[in-house]
């Protein structure tokens, strides 16, 4: 299977004569053994199985290898939200002491969880516009750099990573390159085939596709080179007494090793795994996901065209308009379209911008984005409301933005309730 179309509904899971058409949901928390020497071959990594869901389950696993399959990767492993995977994603190969290089125009509460959570862990991240020079970007780095970060559409600001660009300046410093790719979903871009060495996802947008269940997801090319590098990442390359001096790098070498650490080690230790229910609701949405993915950008399109020729509108981004910024971006990345997220600012100011999302009938009010039912939020009293006015300025977000998360009703239709909410101001 090769085509995007085909694997979204069959990649990940194929049943055998008599069993389940159907993932099924394997709704336990333990598994039965014969013998201890049975079990104890799983506690060693001796043998693939399950133990006990907190680590791993069926369920999660078929949905697991189903988005690697999209993604072009190796190995991939579920948790419990896209804030969990990121989390996961970087700690994996970051401790006490180290650096991280990221983009500064990203989601704010991952903004937080690396610029604060993570600084009490004693991790410390140098924040770079997305648009930096290749020089500006080298100069990023320290000799405790471990990992640079980015994504590929920034939520809500709408700005297109360059992947190759960044991917480039982590590989010169021997780092990889992670980058969250919810809003475009494989479907619209796979960052991969552009240099990044790991993608991460909410799995509660695009790929749930329907705000049913909350879940995130990792996910490993399997092509960078830990050993290459083993001085930056001992976690990955030397013995990990905590799990019988198992060498990740060397027993699973550079397809397995980071998502076996990721599993056998922060999984064990935190346990956010997603639950068997939210990943068997997250595969009925991948079966979609290649058809509503056009479907949210055309509506996307439809709204930023009508808003960008609108009197009471100050500024619009969305990559797939001419005017953009980062239109010729999006074209070299995102050749089918990006996601169905349109940010504005209206004139007046926040006020205004309340005063707007009040007057919505089809667009509710939510935090919640990238779902089937359009919805619409103020990031700035919201989703982003732990920055500072200059960070928010920094992330590209103004005060008065809305962020508008366009369904997959009928464009005409959103665009009528556009018109009636604005001509109230």
């Amino acid at each position: 299977m090769k085509n995007i179309d085909t694997l979204c509904v069959q990649a990940g899971y194929t049943p055998k004569n008599g069993e389940p058409r159907q993932i099924p949901i394997v709704q336990s928390t333990t598994f039965k053994y014969n013998t201890s020497e049975d079990m104890g071959k799983l506690f060693d990594l001796e043998a693939s199985g399950y133990f006990y869901t907190r680590l791993q389950n069926p369920t999660n696993d078929y949905v697991a290898a189903k988005i690697a399959a999209l993604e072009g990767g190796t190995a991939a492993m579920l948790t419990s939200s896209g804030q969990a995977a990121n989390f996961f994603a970087l700690f994996n190969i970051c401790e006490c002491g180290s650096h991280i290089v990221c983009s500064s125009s990203i989601y704010g509460g991952t903004f937080n969880l690396i610029a604060v959570t993570m600084a009490k862990m004693g991790i410390k991240t140098t924040f770079i516009s997305p648009d930096a020079t290749e020089e500006e970007l080298d100069a990023a780095f320290n000799e405790n750099t471990r990992a640079v970060f980015g994504e590929t559409i920034a939520n809500p600001a709408l700005t297109v990573l360059d992947i190759e660009k960044f991917a480039k300046a982590a590989h010169k410093h021997g780092v990889p390159l992670i980058v969250d790719n919810t809003f475009p979903t494989p479907v619209n871009c796979r960052p991969i085939e552009w240099g990044a060495d790991i993608v991460t996802h909410s799995t509660t947008k695009y790929m749930d596709g329907h705000g049913a269940a909350v879940g995130g997801c990792i996910v490993d090319s399997g092509k960078f080179d830990w050993m290459a590098h083993k001085e930056k990442f001992p976690g990955l390359c030397t013995p990990d007494e905590s799990y019988h001096g198992i060498v990740y790098a060397e027993k699973f070498g550079k397809e397995g090793a980071f998502i076996t650490k990721c599993t056998a080690q922060l999984m064990r230790d935190f346990g956010s795994i997603q639950s068997p229910q939210n990943a068997f609701i997250l595969n009925l949405g991948l079966e979609s996901l290649h058809v509503r993915m056009p479907k949210h950008v055309e509506n996307g399109q439809a709204v930023a065209e009508f808003l960008s020729k609108h009197p009471m509108i100050e500024s619009v981004s969305y990559p797939g308009l001419p005017t953009d910024k980062y239109y010729n971006l999006a074209k070299k990345y995102l050749p089918n379209g990006g996601c169905g997220v349109v940010s504005f600012t209206i004139k007046g100011g926040k006020a205004n911008a309340e005063k707007f999302m009040k007057a919505l009938k089809l667009a509710a009010i939510e935090t919640h984005v990238a779902d089937a039912r359009t919805c619409c939020l103020n990031p700035a009293s919201s989703t982003h409301r732990q920055l500072t006015e200059e960070q928010l300025i920094e992330a590209g977000i103004p005060s008065g933005l809305v962020r508008m998360s366009c369904g997959i009703e009928n464009k005409e239709d959103l665009i009528e309730d556009l018109k009636q909410a604005l001509e109230r101001l």
